[in-house]
Order: C-alpha cells, then sequence, then structure tokens
C-alpha cells in the first residue's frame, strides 16, 4: 500500500515530529495545558484540509525531571523509562485532539495493550485513511535509538512525502540567530549541504535514512502560530531539506 500522491505544494501525507520538551511552553517540566491545546489546534487545522498526519513525539519534557535519578543508570534501562514517558505524552496529544473534534488514535513500539494498541503498519496506514491522527508512541521500541530515528522510520514505513520536524526556531540558519544578529535563514538545502555544514538537523541515524529513502524533512518552528499549515503548504517557512535543490 503506498500514500496518496502529493499535490505541486501540498503532500497528502505528513509525519510531524514533536519534542516532548515543546509541550512545556514556560514550565520547568512537564504539560503546559494552554501549550497543548495551541498545538494540537495547528494540527487540527492541517488536517482539516485533508491531509493525512502521523506524529511522533518526544519525552524530554517528562523524563528531564527524572535525570537526576537517571545519571549512572544503565542506558537501555533508562532509554525505556524515556519510552514510557513518551506514550503519556501521546496519550495527552490524543485527548486533547478528541477534545478538538479530530479523531486520533495512540499505536506503541512497545507492548502495552492494556494502554494503546501496538503498532501494526497496516492498521496505521487504515487510520490515516480514515482521516484520523496516527500518534506514534514509544519511539522505535528499541533502547539506542531516538524519537528523532522513529520519525525517520515511521515516515518512510508510511509513505510520507514529508518529515515535519518542529523545533523552537523557525528553519535552519547559518548561525544560532539568537547569538548571532547577522544570522540567516536557508530556504533550501540538500543533505549532502547540510551534512558539509554540521548543520544538525536530527540525528545522524535519522538523518542517514531520510537520505536513503529520499524522505524530505521541513524543519519549521512550532511556536509560530499558523506555521505548520503555511510549510503544509508549500509558503515559504522553515527550511526544506531535500536530495537537490532546485535552481
Amino acid at each position: 500500500m503506498t500514500a496518496p500522491a502529493a499535490t505541486a505544494h501540498t503532500p497528502e501525507r505528513i509525519l510531524l515530529k514533536l519534542s516532548g520538551e515543546a509541550l512545556m511552553g514556560e514550565d520547568a517540566y512537564g504539560i503546559n495545558l494552554a501549550t497543548l491545546e495551541r498545538m494540537v489546534a495547528e494540527v487540527a487545522g492541517v488536517v482539516r484540509t485533508g491531509v493525512q498526519v502521523a506524529i511522533v513525539i518526544g519525552g524530554g519534557n517528562i523524563f528531564r525531571g527524572m535525570a537526576g535519578s537517571a545519571a549512572g543508570m544503565d542506558r537501555a534501562t533508562a532509554d525505556y523509562m524515556g519510552m514510557l514517558a513518551t506514550v503519556m505524552n501521546s496519550l495527552a496529544l490524543a485527548d486533547a485532539m478528541d477534545k478538538q473534534g479530530v479523531t486520533a488514535r495512540v499505536m506503541s513500539g512497545i507492548d502495552i495493550q492494556q494502554v494503546v494498541e501496538p503498532y501494526v503498519r497496516p492498521k496505521a496506514l487504515q487510520y490515516l485513511e480514515e482521516g484520523k491522527v496516527v500518534i506514534f508512541a514509544a519511539g522505535t521500541g528499541n533502547p539506542f535509538f531516538t524519537t528523532d530515528t522513529a520519525a525517520a522510520l515511521r515516515g518512510a514505513e508510511i509513505g510520507a512525502q514529508v518529515v515535519f520536524k518542529a523545533t523552537k526556531v523557525d528553519g535552519v540558519y547559518t548561525a544560532d540567530p539568537h547569538k548571532d544578529p547577522t544570522a540567516t535563514r536557508y530556504t533550501q538545502l540538500s543533505f549532502d549541504e547540510a551534512i558539509s555544514r554540521n548543520l544538525g538537523i536530527m540525528d545522524a541515524t535519522a538523518f542517514a535514512l531520510c537520505r536513503d529513502q529520499k524522505l524530505p524533512i521541513r524543519v519549521f518552528s512550532i511556536f509560530k502560530p499558523g506555521a505548520l499549515l503555511r510549510a503544509v503548504r508549500g509558503e515559504d517557512e522553515g527550511t526544506l531539506v531535500s536530495v537537490s535543490v532546485s535552481a
């Protein structure tokens, strides 16, 4: 089963990568309700245009609060704890979406069927085709892999046309825009250019998977109102990283 064909400007199926920290808002950790509602409203606006949306979310907003107790812990154990944090975030996202009138389904990479259903690719594709938002929890289900890698993997598996990586800044810059006022935003980059300039857009495993699968990445600010919808429509929003850059 393949993804629907994209139009000239708007993809029909996307994978949205959210960091857990984005849910904190101005709080030190946890989930800020107002921030959650605003982010979900942005996603709902895209869903209502007919775009199929899948989401991978991190767990840093929860797990970072336990970072002290995790110091010195076995890496695999700590990673499984982080996976459980992503399940909590995914449940919160799904609940907020239901309140916005958008049906969401959480699918987990680890088996906790009393809480959420397991990730099964054909079922995920069915949900997407039915117009439901699919939230992939627990990363890849394996330790030693980041949620960036989970986003690249799930994006490739479901035939997404673009991975949208939500960040705190509105794209990829020549330097840190908070420190260098002369920094300029790239509108487009090739994967090779991003690697040669050491821009650190995603972790190396995730970035290599997207490059190998010719899966574009658009980096944008989740804190900029309307940015997700504009980016999905192909407007000048954020930075598009692809196999080649048009002249």
